[in-house]
């Protein structure tokens, strides 16, 4: 095993000439913690700011809930784009209302998938249902609860070998932990969402649980999306 300063490799296959090296995160926050130089200070500063104008903005509107009905279904739209779908939100309106749209029916309703995952998670946290792997796992489940992911088990943590880029784990770009330790990498993230062992700022907490997320890749299908959930549900329990 290799040691770097934010995770290990580890060769989990040795066939022939090929060896197959997965990656495993450390747990958050980063040791070393990360140093605010002034241009990044500047950007979150930046951040900060956006989101204070929002939501000053939304206070200020006559119907919250229009608004909200919008954001929804256009993040979804421009989250699911990420991974290759068409469909535009005039095609997921359109698919709302049982009207034909313009492109693929499976690009649309990957779409209202995210929506409908989206929604679900709100509603959760609105509750008072904490961020933690069950919510994560049931924003999953509801994702690929119909469409071209349903066979990639929904709601469910990978127990097999994943990997990104290539046409196999050994000429891959990249390889994520291994199956066996999925579930304690989730474990550490979970605890850091939670500011396990010390309290994160917000924007911080929420750039950080989005890249480790998306390094362990706990899914068979469906990562991208569910990760980009998560950093939606966390500003929102955060405020």
């Amino acid at each position: 095993m290799r040691r770097g300063k934010t995770g290990d490799l580890r060769i989990i296959s040795n066939v022939g000439l090929e060896k197959v090296r997965a990656f495993i995160p450390h747990p958050l926050p980063p040791d070393p913690a990360i140093v605010f130089d002034p241009a990044l200070r500047d950007r979150l500063d930046h951040a900060l700011v956006a989101i204070g104008r929002l939501d000053s903005v939304s206070t200020l509107l006559p119907d919250t809930h229009q608004f909200l009905y919008t954001y929804v279904r256009q993040e979804a739209v421009l989250s699911s784009q990420i991974e290759g779908t068409q469909s535009t939100l005039s095609d997921l309106l359109l698919f709302e209302l049982d009207e034909t749209p313009g492109v693929p029916m499976d690009d649309v309703v990957e779409v209202s998938r995210y929506v409908a995952a989206l929604e679900h998670g709100l509603k959760r946290v609105r509750e008072g249902f904490p961020i933690s792997n069950r919510l994560i796992r049931e924003l999953h489940g509801v994702l690929l609860a119909h469409g071209r992911g349903a066979q990639k088990k929904p709601g469910e943590f990978r127990t097999s070998q994943n990997w990104i880029g290539g046409t196999r784990p050994g000429n891959a770009q990249f390889v994520p932990p291994p199956p066996q330790d999925v579930a304690e990498c989730m474990a550490q993230l979970e605890r850091f969402v939670h500011d396990q062992p010390e309290r994160t700022s917000t924007l911080l907490k929420a750039a950080l649980a989005h890249v480790q997320f998306e390094t362990i890749h706990p899914f068979l299908d469906g990562n991208g999306r569910v990760g980009r959930l998560l950093i939606t549900l966390l500003l929102c329990v955060e405020g």
